[in-house]
């Protein structure tokens, strides 16, 4: 095969020679240039490459296409000179020399070889991706490096212009850069209606470009394997006269290789991506890319113990690789479903996976390295010490680790089996229980996405998954047999467990998700964790009371189980009989204003039994339990009245914090506790008690401010008292007839600075008439027309034409007169 030179051809020369005086290179050049297929097999004839070259590529489907292509152009058969390893797939032999691999095999093969015997080159290619894998190879490689092998070659690739900073953490590594080769490309940003489904926009935006352009096979960009799934739906519904490829790491790899070259019969082609075709190898063809703007990202929820992936706004950085793909081979044209001025609202770049993943597993992997901190390796972005904390803590509860951080025997076995540690752990148990292969095949399934279809059911997965035939489905086959083989050999030699269910073996691996259902809510459980899980009612695992979560997904508030197996109360009692606690609860009902008092048995969260228990059992008394009620649920438990309520109001207005809400919260044991030691609940206490008690944590300056800025009634000019309204909506009111007021030529006020107090007036019935803040303007306007009507209502009572001026009473007329003759 006749090879095309390419822009990094032309640097080769310099990356090579900077390899003769340093071990270490960092080499940036755009998507397109080449340094995927051509710097790696450019090291094999070096004089101080006497063994394997390793090209570290960020996924499997870029790794097995990497080797591929390298061989094609080098005339070879994939597996010679030239080979890969993925997790399921491989093809290398003992002629291998160039072995493209993924940044997860690397770190397993590196932790059981720190010296990485054989091998003369390690490259990480696209490291700009900053996936934790790829992060954490090159801190290991880095220290392996300065710690046992000075010789060994290490490469830093990136598309991007960040050099700069991978070549100080590699010792001042000089940086060789490649210019790339440039086509014309044309943005179109579309946009799209926010009240439009994805697919529809993404239908919308594949007609438009084969209106626009004749030629030219499309590459769409996508969250999700779900989004790819309803896109393609639609697009082969519409007719329209193109092949429709999926192109995700869930799909068989015949499938993967369909999608990344030219239709054999020249059709037209639409890809469906993930963010796995954003980088690495060239999809043949590809001239017009259609980008949703949208990633999906794994964010690991502490509280409620699950990574969960979050659709959100791919970084500018990520929609420049994406548009690039158009242009690789011609010009080309990118169509982005998003206005041009949203672009740069979005983030720079994507943000470094180590500050949103489980450090479970690298703190481990650090331990068996003999690191207790992490952050003594070298990172381009240091783990968060709270982070690290957490895991030690999670990795000690499970015997991983010593209470020094060291790692444990048990700990160095769960390093040895390539899983996430909550898998090895179940892992190492089945083996001693002699159920190896099921729990081989269980970790491999839970970490295969898409494996076995999507059954929330993972027994029915499983069922599956062992019907099926295919490259993806044997090869996942064969890894759990070797994960079963693996485990018998890490297991310890004189240890016995009892077999298990599948939903015990989940259990075994995450023992915080156990749960059980609430009692009548089907499909509502409680885990012994203390989260809250749903399922779908209509599913069949929603009828079972208790289930072992092995995946969800959402928030801490209400995560949605997406795995699950049941497991019974007989099993989930011998597994966690130590866990297994009695003790007595006591408990406020706020619906009967009562302290319960019970005795219960509890794993976590869980009650496994309760029964009511004498008070003088009662774990705490009657008056804390209350306290603490308030202070978890609020000042709204208590029984206030109105007088209580209307001076916190008087307060709120006067501006005296010392009554507000969280004030009050935080001295409930000085002005609360003392008044529930004389009543039973904490709607009695009694509106008069709870003013003085209010009125107790006041002191003198602040009872003369709220005297002064919010009085608790109003005087009128006929000389009676109104309470003040100080939570009325429209502000401090105050009800009044309106007769009382006359001769008032001023509107009055409260507070400070002065607001007018609301005037509600009222007809001699106390039925509304007028409310007013500018009693002189409601005098000198509209009050001929109310004393027109009011003297045909009310004729014993006086409606002045100028009540400014007129006499405030509270009497009738004929009262009146009786009066001034006496």
């Amino acid at each position: 095969m006749t090879r095309t030179l390419l822009p990094i051809d032309a640097v080769l020369p310099d990356i090579l020679a900077a390899l003769l005086l340093k071990p270490n290179v960092v080499v940036v050049a755009p998507p397109g240039a080449g340094k995927t297929t051509r710097v790696a097999p450019a090291l094999l004839d070096q004089p101080w490459c006497k063994g394997q070259v390793w090209l570290l590529s960020p996924r499997r489907l870029a790794a097995r296409a990497a080797a591929e292509r390298i061989a094609e152009e080098m005339g070879e058969p994939v597996g010679g000179r030239i080979g890969y390893a993925t997790r399921l797939d491989s093809k290398q032999s003992a002629a291998t020399r160039l072995l493209v691999m993924t940044p997860g095999l690397f770190r397993n093969r590196i932790l059981a070889d720190p010296e990485l015997a054989g091998v003369s080159a390690v490259l990480f290619d696209e490291v700009h991706e900053r996936s934790l894998d790829s992060d954490f190879a090159l801190a290991l490689a880095v220290d392996a490096q300065q710690g046992l092998r000075d010789e060994i070659r290490l490469l830093a690739m990136s598309a991007t212009l960040d050099g700069a900073r991978f070549g100080a953490l590699l010792g001042d590594a000089p940086v060789v850069k490649s210019e790339g080769r440039s086509w014309p490309l044309d943005l179109r940003h579309i946009g799209r209606r926010a009240e439009d489904r994805l697919e529809a926009s993404v239908l919308a935006a594949v007609r438009q470009a084969m209106a626009e352009e004749d030629e030219g096979d499309m590459l769409a960009f996508l969250p999700g394997v779900a989004d790819i799934e309803r896109a393609a739906a639609a697009v082969e519904a519409s007719g329209l006269p193109l092949v429709v490829h999926r192109l995700h790491g869930q799909i068989d790899p015949a499938l993967q290789r369909k999608a990344l070259v030219r239709d054999p019969a020249r059709h037209r082609k639409l890809i469906l991506a993930t963010s796995i075709a954003e980088t690495s190898l060239t999809i043949d063809g590809v001239r017009i890319v259609i980008d949703a703007g949208l990633s999906r990202r794994p964010r690991f929820d502490k509280a409620a113990g699950i990574s969960r992936l979050a659709t959100e706004r791919a970084s500018q950085a990520s929609a420049t690789q994406r548009a690039g793909r158009a242009a690789r081979q011609g010009t080309g044209v990118a169509y982005r479903l998003w206005e041009a001025a949203a672009t740069a609202g979005m983030p720079p770049f994507d943000p470094p996976e180590i500050h949103e993943s489980d450090l479970m597993p690298v703190v481990l992997d650090c331990a068996s390295w003999g690191i207790i901190d992490p952050r003594q390796l070298g990172w381009l972005d240091p783990p968060s010490p709270a982070s690290v904390a957490d895991a030690k803590t999670r990795l000690q509860a499970i015997g991983a680790l010593g209470g020094d951080g060291r790692i444990t025997a048990h700990g160095q076995a769960l390093a040895a089996i390539p899983l996430p540690v909550p898998l090895a752990h179940m892992l190492i148990e089945a083996a001693c229980a002699g159920e190896g292969e099921l729990a081989g095949r269980l970790a491999v399934l839970l970490t295969e996405s898409g494996l076995g279809g999507r059954n929330v059911d993972v027994e029915a997965r499983l069922g599956r998954w062992r019907a099926t035939r295919g490259e993806r489905a044997e090869g996942a086959a064969r890894l759990a047999k070797r994960l079963a083989a693996l485990a018998a050999r890490q297991a310890p030699r004189d240890a016995v467990a009892e077999p298990r269910t599948l939903g015990g073996w989940i259990a075994t691996a995450w023992p915080d998700r156990v749960a059980r259902q609430r009692a009548g809510q089907r499909g509502e459980y409680l885990s012994v964790g203390g989260r809250a899980y749903r399922i779908d009612p209509a599913e069949q695992l929603a009828g079972s009371e208790w289930l072992a979560i092995a995946d969800a997904q959402g928030h801490a508030a209400g995560v949605r189980i997406l795995a699950a197996a049941p497991v019974d109360a007989a099993e989930v009692e011998a597994l966690f009989a130590g866990q297994i606690v009695q003790h007595a609860a006591s408990s406020y009902d706020a619906a009967a204003d009562r302290v319960d008092h019970r005795r219960e048995r509890r794993l976590g969260a869980i009650a496994l039994a309760s029964g009511k228990a004498p008070r003088e059992s009662a774990a705490d008394d009657d008056v804390g339990v209350r306290l603490a009620a308030v202070r978890d649920r609020g000042l709204g438990l208590i029984g206030w009245g109105p007088a209580s309520q209307a001076l916190r109001q008087r307060a709120s207005f006067a501006g005296i914090d010392t009554l507000s809400a969280p004030a009050l919260a935080d001295s409930l044991d000085l002005w609360l506790a003392p008044l529930l030691e004389r009543c039973r609940g904490l709607r009695d206490i009694g509106d008069g008690r709870l003013v003085d008690a209010l009125m107790g944590l006041l002191d003198w300056s602040a009872r003369q401010r709220l005297e002064k800025l919010a009085p608790a009634d109003y005087a009128t000019p006929a000389g009676s008292r109104h309470v003040i309204d100080y939570g009325a909506e429209a502000g401090p009111t105050v009800s009044v007839r309106v007769q009382e007021m006359f001769g008032l030529t001023r509107h009055p006020t409260i507070g400070e600075p002065p607001v007018p107090l609301v005037l509600a007036l009222t007809s001699p019935a106390h039925r509304p008439i007028q409310t007013s803040r500018d009693l002189p303007s409601f005098w000198a306007g509209s009050w001929h027309e109310v004393a027109k009507e009011m003297r045909g209502r009310y004729p014993k009572h006086p409606w002045p034409d100028d009540p400014a001026s007129a006499r405030p009473t509270l009497m009738t007329k004929a009262a009146q007169a009786r009066r001034d003759a006496q």
